[in-house]
Parts: C-alpha cells; structure tokens; sequence
C-alpha cells in the first residue's frame, strides 16, 4: 500500500513537473525582449510601472495567482453571440485636409485617426483570434467594421502595449508589405521584438516625448496598465497612450488603461483635445480589472478629465476577454452618460465620424 501511494506521489510529482517545464518552456519562447536603461520614476531598472498606481491583481506572486485563480472560479461572464458575418463599412475617405479631424472605428482598439492629411491607425488587429496560437484564445464574434483592402493610406500606427490583442504580429507584418513606408511608434522596448518581424521603421519612445512625423506631433503620453509577451517578460516594456497634435487640435488615443490622474495630467501639460478614444471594456469584475481596464463610469470621468470635445468609446464588443457581456459596456456607458453628461458619440462598427473642432 505504501509502496503504490509512493509511486502515485511520484507520478504526480513528475506531470506536476512537466507541465511546469512546458508552461516555462512555451513561456519563455513567446517571452520579448526587455528594455535595458536607466532608471526614472516609472522604469526601476528592470520593469516599468505607472507611479501611484494599484497593484494589478494577477501577477506572477502568490497574490496575484490568488486573486487570478479565485476570478477564474468565480467567473459570471456576460452573454456573447458567436461569430456572425456583418456588413463592412463604406470605405474611409483617402484623407482629411488640413485643420480637418475624422475617427472611424474598426474594431476592438483599432481606430482610423485622420487629420492634417495625415492617417493613422491604432493597435491594429484583423486577425481571428486575440492570441499568440490560432487554435486557442479569445476568438472575434465580428469582422472588422473596415475591410483590410479598404482602408487608405496607412502613414502612422502607434501600439499601446505589446499585448496580442493590441500588437498584432500578423497585421502589422500585412501593413509593413501594404504600406512600406508606414512610421511605427511604441513605447520604450518594443523597438527589437518589432524588428524581429520586418517592421523597420519604428520609433520607440518614452513618455512626453515627441515626434514629427509629415507636419504632425505624436506625443507618447503616460496610461496605467502593464505589458507581457510571454511569462518571463512582465512589464519589461513600456506602456502609452498617444496624443496626435495637428493644425486643428489634438488626438488622444487611450489604449489599454486603469482610471487615474494621468488623464487630467495630460490636458494640464497638452491642453484640451478635440478627440478623445477611450476603451470601455474588459472591466468586470471591477475588483480584479480596475488597476488595468477603467469602467465605463470611469471613461466618462476621463473624458472630462482630458476637456475633450468630442470622445469614442473603443475595447469592446469585439474579444470576450473578461465578464462584461458584448453590449454591457456601451449600456453602461450610456447609464453613466444620464448621471454625468460627458461627449460621447458611440460609433457602430465601421462607421466614420467627421470631428467637430468645438461642442455642437
């Protein structure tokens, strides 16, 4: 009796053993590149970090294991369809002129941002499933609202994080061939592993720095979130949002982001913006999510916070990655918006919006 208990611990010992080398040996494959630097107030030499911000609740310690478990066995996500085909958008003017400001969202992210004749693409993704494997991950429910063949010129994308729903290998891959000459912008780090995949011009920057970029300023602006490839890379680059300053005002581009200050620190140091996008979803439940994904009560707070004139909401409805169901974030929003009237216009997948320079 002892004997088999001895050989049934050992066995257990042994696949306990193994799945961890295959769990270290995948994570370490899909792992990028770090960010190698001095320190400053956001990057301690090793890892980066939004200042003041909650700790997120599913880190690699013990408590962050924790809390991911207890969410996972607690989970009460929200309905979702299955994927169904939808009638694309009509196809985004080629351009805007100068002091012109137009958005059109795509899907998840991914939003055309046209200004100063100047286009650009946010957090680009086209592809099935927001994920490193096409067999497993969160799969899409939608087409993009834009067809890939139909978008114009692409002369800017800038990527918040290098998470797969956000940076997408595939796509960017499509776009670098499309467009040869289309300018990358990420944060600090991201440069090498873009590189890895034939994307050559990449500009990588920290944040309130800037570039001019064909009579634009793209600004890398400060947003509260983290980043990861695979296991043994967390947080070993940075994080943004953006700001696109043309003749007729600016563009803010929130990315992935949990609510804080850095909204409001962005219109002290920028001023106000004419546009700002803002992701509502991936927020529930709200004791696990808040540090990385704002509600959309908090988007609405951000949007004030920012004096935008004109805001879209972005990151949903597209990947079921957390509890909230499909339509939940926009109702949300839309609840939110009856208590504290914010300018949120809530777009329809693949459609585009001129921008106005003041309030209607």
């Amino acid at each position: 009796m002892r004997r088999r208990l001895f050989r049934t611990a050992v066995g257990f010992t042994g696949l306990v053993l193994a799945l961890l080398l295959v769990v270290s040996g995948v994570g370490c494959a899909l792992s990028a590149p770090t960010w190698k630097g001095q320190v400053t107030p956001h990057f301690d030499g090793a890892k980066f970090m939004t200042p003041g911000a909650p700790k997120k609740k599913g880190g690699f310690d013990l408590e962050g294991l924790g809390s991911l478990i207890s969410w996972q066995f607690g989970r009460k996500p929200g309905p979702w369809k299955t994927f169904r085909e939808e009638k694309p958008g009509p196809p985004p003017p080629y351009e805007v002129a100068k002091g012109q400001m137009r958005v059109t969202f795509i899907n998840h992210a991914t939003t055309l941002i046209q200004l100063d004749g100047v286009n650009v693409l946010t957090d680009p993704i086209y592809v099935a499933r927001a994920s490193p494997f096409d067999f497993v991950g969160p799969h899409r429910v939608r087409p993009p609202g834009i067809r890939f063949e139909d978008l114009p010129r692409i002369d800017v994308v800038v990527l918040s994080h290098n998470h797969y729903d956000h940076m997408d290998i595939k796509t960017l891959e499509k776009i670098a061939v499309t467009w040869p000459g289309v300018q990358v912008f990420a944060g600090l780090g991201n440069k090498p592993f873009l590189e890895q995949h034939g994307l050559i011009n990449v500009s990588e920057l920290d944040w309130w720095e800037t570039r001019e970029v064909k009579g634009i300023t793209v600004h890398s602006v400060p947003n509260q979130h983290f980043s990861n490839r695979g296991v043994f890379d967390g947080d070993g680059t940075l994080w943004s949002a953006w700001v696109f300053e043309g003749t007729g005002g600016k563009a803010y581009f929130g990315g992935d982001t949990g609510y804080g200050p850095h909204f409001a620190n962005v219109s002290e140091k920028l001023g106000p913006m004419r546009l700002a996008v803002l992701p509502i979803g991936a927020y529930s439940p709200e004791w696990f999510m808040s540090p990385i994904h704002m509600s959309p009560v908090e988007a609405v707070q951000a949007a004030l916070d920012l004096k935008a004139v004109t805001a879209v909401p972005m990151h949903y409805g597209t990947f079921p990655l957390a509890d909230d169901g499909e339509t939940e974030p926009v109702e949300a929003l839309q609840k939110a918006m009856k208590e504290k009237p914010a300018p949120f216009v809530v777009l329809d997948f693949g459609e585009g919006r001129d921008v106005p320079e003041a309030a209607p």
